[in-house]
């Protein structure tokens, strides 16, 4: 697994030192919009800790960023109003797996129907 990029886009996110469009924040997790959406909500969510992917978060996160980290999902998704129709979650990992951004964070999208998984 690589190591945590501090210079990585979210990172400089987290430190204010780019301008996101915030849709939830607390203790743990920051959501925003992605600048390039895929669907009609897009977003973006990110655990405040240096994690590099999903499976570094489920490895060394603690209880209490996990639970803000799942509760948050649930929050936005019932904020945007994609829960009844239904929404993609989408988390990247590694370079087979299509990450671009070295900090775990898990894609949002719903408010249309997204379509096949993986197209070959």
């Amino acid at each position: 697994m690589p190591e945590y990029d501090d210079n990585n886009i979210f990172a400089k996110i987290l430190r204010g030192e780019i301008p996101c469009d915030k849709v939830y924040e607390d203790d743990h997790v920051l959501a925003f919009k992605d600048i390039s959406p895929q669907a009609p909500v897009h977003i973006l969510v990110i655990p405040k800790g240096k994690y590099v992917s999903i499976v570094d978060f489920g490895a060394k996160a603690s209880p209490e960023e996990l639970k803000a980290f799942f509760s948050a999902v649930e929050t936005i998704v019932s904020e945007q109003n994609i829960v009844s129709e239904g929404f993609r979650s989408i988390a990247n990992t590694g370079l087979n797996g299509g990450q671009e951004v070295p900090h775990f964070h898990l894609h949002l999208l719903g408010g249309k129907k997204i379509g096949p998984m993986v197209s070959k």
